[in-house]
């Protein structure tokens, strides 16, 4: 394919009879055309203001370069939320690791988790394609609904702890009146709403509402100082410098690199509707700074709190979890200090609505059999899915959230490397293949076979396997990096060598033999 071809693929339209910049009203319309029986009850849904758009590719005459900025504000609201705080209070819970060591290990990680995120996020202008559809391009139709299932999986997944959070701090407030499980499905309800509405609605709900939350924040930061911050506090408890150390440093930089790349398999859904000439770069660090300012900053916070030697504070951890250690902060302010406390569990809607809302798309993307399917009720699904296991695991947070975010890293890294090897590599100008065939985007028979892609997971995963360090499995390298007994997670550095370094030969053999 040569580069003229390349710009034309990048350049296909809709057709003469829609405009220069069609207007969300006449795409959606266009759009609720693809779901057949369906069809009328989504125009009728249209006219209330619904999304009609599923997982469906933005061509260029339907974009709209006002929303550049979004990408900053959007990102910054989903995570200068409640659910960031406990990320940095796992160092010390877990890995018994100093308050500077804490720090070093957020700042480090987290940005290197950023700088690949916002590297798969520069590809929603370039292709107007949601996340998990990208991926058909490297990995084939079957390649992309492996990728699927695990997007779905680590969305819920999110959705769980932003749920069991939220209820836990609503049902600190009023613990003799509001039950825990009572607390899960309020947070489940608020956050499925505007996800139902769809796309231009949970937008305008991101840009605005990371600032009262950063306010709330910076005072919890001053009430934390208060209490007394004491950042020698964990430094007797922390393993000598040396192997042990740095299994421990190893293992908590995977839960932080996770946190920050569990957002890359969706990182071009919010974005896709922007002009195929915006800035890669302008993309690329509003998207960066969107992640990692507030990610460090909340996740810090965690740590800080986590260093209050206060009898009482210690007893609200150890009987409330995060939940009821930030209660306790607030505890001197009286009312004014529960009303915040209301403030921040509502404050994880922003994170939960991008997991609810891009479930739906991921539940789309596994085939055309699910995407004739309005994408709001995919997104009622997972809603119901993620409430239900809020409820059951709403005691056990803090092992959900270590657990869960070590294991996400292991699957993102290899999906961001073959992801972004197969752009930067084969899809570039003057590569082998010299740009997308945008048009095939859901025609198997034109998408790439898919074998490469699937076999440099697959190599992946076994780089994880020899890497990870859990609880309940140790591999032979991650035994090697720490304490013998705990390991050091190398999972995701493992992953991503391992994929890295087999998918560009996987891919040329595949392109030599097969010619696409």
């Amino acid at each position: 394919m040569s580069a003229e071809d390349s710009e034309k693929a990048y350049s296909s339209s809709a057709g003469d009879d829609v405009p220069e910049y069609a207007g969300e009203r006449a795409v959606n319309k266009k759009a609720a055309e693809r779901f057949g029986v369906f069809a009328p009850v989504m125009e009728k849904l249209f006219d209330y203001g619904v999304e009609a758009r599923g997982v469906e590719r933005v061509l260029e005459n339907e974009r709209d370069p006002k929303l550049l900025w979004n990408n900053l504000f959007m990102w910054w609201s989903v995570n200068c939320v409640l659910t960031t705080v406990p990320i940095g209070a796992l160092a010390q819970a877990f890995f018994t690791l100093s308050f500077g060591n804490a720090c070093a290990t957020i700042l480090c990680f987290g940005a290197l988790g950023a700088a690949f995120t916002s590297g798969i996020a520069t590809l929603g202008p370039k292709t107007g394609l949601r996340t998990m559809i990208i991926a058909r391009f490297s990995s084939g139709y079957i390649g992309g609904i492996i990728y699927s299932i695990f997007n779905i999986l680590t969305q819920l997944g999110f959705a769980t702890t932003c749920v069991i959070l939220g209820g836990q701090t609503l049902a600190a407030v009023r613990p003799d009146t509001l039950s825990l499980e009572g607390g899960v499905a309020i947070v489940a309800v608020l956050s499925v709403i505007p996800c139902f509405v769809g796309y231009e609605l949970l937008h305008r709900y991101e840009r605005y509402v990371w600032a009262p939350i950063l306010l709330v924040m910076l005072f919890l930061w001053g009430l934390g100082g208060k209490a007394g911050y004491h950042v020698t506090a964990q430094k007797a408890f922390e393993d000598p410098a040396g192997r042990f150390l740095a299994g421990d440093v190893l293992s908590f930089g995977g839960i932080v690199f996770g946190s920050f790349t569990g957002w890359a398999p969706v990182a071009a859904d919010y974005n896709c509707k922007l002009p195929v000439n915006t800035s890669a770069w302008a993309v690329f660090f509003m998207t960066f700074f969107g992640l990692y300012l507030p990610v460090c900053f909340i996740s810090i916070l965690g740590a800080a709190l986590m260093t209050i030697t206060n009898p009482v504070y210690v007893a609200a951890y150890e009987d409330g979890s995060m939940g009821g250690l930030i209660a306790q902060v607030l505890t001197p302010w009286g009312g004014f200090g529960k009303f915040l406390l209301v403030v921040l569990a509502l404050s994880v809607i922003a994170n939960n609505m991008v997991n609810t809302y891009s479930t739906g798309i991921s539940i789309q993307a596994l085939g055309r059999p699910f995407a004739v399917v309005p994408r709001m009720f995919w997104t009622l699904v997972g809603f119901i899915a993620y409430t239900i296991a809020g409820i059951v695991g709403r005691e056990h947070f803090s092992d959900i959230l270590s657990n869960f975010l070590s294991i996400l890293s292991y699957w993102t890294a290899f999906f961001m490397v073959i992801t972004l090897e197969e752009h930067f590599i084969f899809r570039r100008k003057g590569g082998l293949l010299g740009g997308y065939n945008l048009d095939d985007w859901d025609t198997p028979s034109k998408l790439p076979l898919g074998i490469a892609g699937i076999l440099a997971g697959a190599i992946g995963v076994a780089g994880a396997v020899v890497g990870m360090a859990e609880v309940w499995y140790i591999g032979p390298i991650g035994m090697l990096a720490g304490n013998p007994e705990f390991g050091g997670d190398l999972g995701f550095e493992l992953a991503a060598i391992f994929a890295g370094v087999s998918y560009p030969f996987l891919r040329w053999l595949e392109i030599r033999l097969m010619g696409r």
